[in-house]
């Protein structure tokens, strides 16, 4: 109970002691973790490519399969990724979330922003 209320409160205690980023739960930092240490334990079958948590193989299974099952309810689009499927629906709400901190430009996806930001800086 202690530590999910973490997640309500902000509270991240645990550290990486590589790059100082914070976590509500000791998992996440051990997963995190595995970045900096370069093991790759899980490895597609397909093509060999190497993945540090298994979560991330999962996904990039979908690939292989051509499994799509995440859907736009407004234009029937689908996705392999929740995540990519949430992005897209932004551009039928309208909705910029991502503002650039120069002209406060706002983009409906993150990589709009960064590619933005480079007439900033030249």
């Amino acid at each position: 109970m202690k530590t999910h209320q973490l997640i309500h409160s902000g509270q991240r205690p645990y550290a990486c002691d590589v790059c100082n980023k914070r976590f509500s739960r000791k998992s996440s930092l051990k997963k995190h973790q595995l970045i900096h240490s370069g093991q790759r334990l899980y490895s597609c079958d397909v093509c060999n490519k190497t993945f540090n948590q298994k979560g991330n193989l999962k996904t990039h299974l979908l690939l292989h399969t051509g499994q799509r099952p995440y859907a736009c309810d407004l234009c029937n689009k689908t996705f392999s990724l929740k995540g990519n499927l949430k992005e897209h629906l932004l551009i039928h709400s309208g909705e910029r979330p991502y503002a650039c901190d120069v002209c406060h430009k706002k983009f409906n996806h993150n990589g709009n922003l960064k590619r933005h930001q480079l007439i900033h800086s030249g």
